[in-house]
């Protein structure tokens, strides 16, 4: 299936497709405080709308992953890395997602605190 989602201003748009199975909610300090639920997706699978430069990173700790957000608005709609296996992934924030019953997708916990 093909999802659209943004931030709240829309300067940061993207298309990714997929079934969602399931979420990921983190209790890393910065997830936590983005209050984010994950779905993790190939990088392939999402599609920018808008131009990449229109999305700001942010990378903290271990600099691993990208956290894309938008400097206008401040929504955070996903966030870029790698997996244990060197596969290109990309973490989208299903609360930007439209259309997504959120209530209807089990949610996994995640200890991110603990890394």
């Amino acid at each position: 299936m093909k999802y659209t989602g943004s931030c709240h201003c829309g300067k940061v748009a993207f298309e990714v497709e997929g079934e969602i199975q399931a979420l990921t909610e983190c209790n890393c300090s910065i997830c936590s405080r983005k209050g984010a639920l994950m779905w993790f997706v190939a990088r392939d699978s999402l599609k920018l709308l808008t131009p990449d430069e229109n999305a700001s990173t942010y990378r903290f700790n271990k600099h691993l992953i990208r956290h894309r957000f938008c400097a206008a608005c401040g929504i955070h709609p996903y966030g870029e890395g790698v997996d244990p296996k060197g596969n290109r992934m990309a973490a989208v924030n299903a609360r930007c997602l439209e259309g997504v019953d959120l209530a209807c997708i089990p949610v996994q916990q995640f200890d991110g605190r603990s890394m």
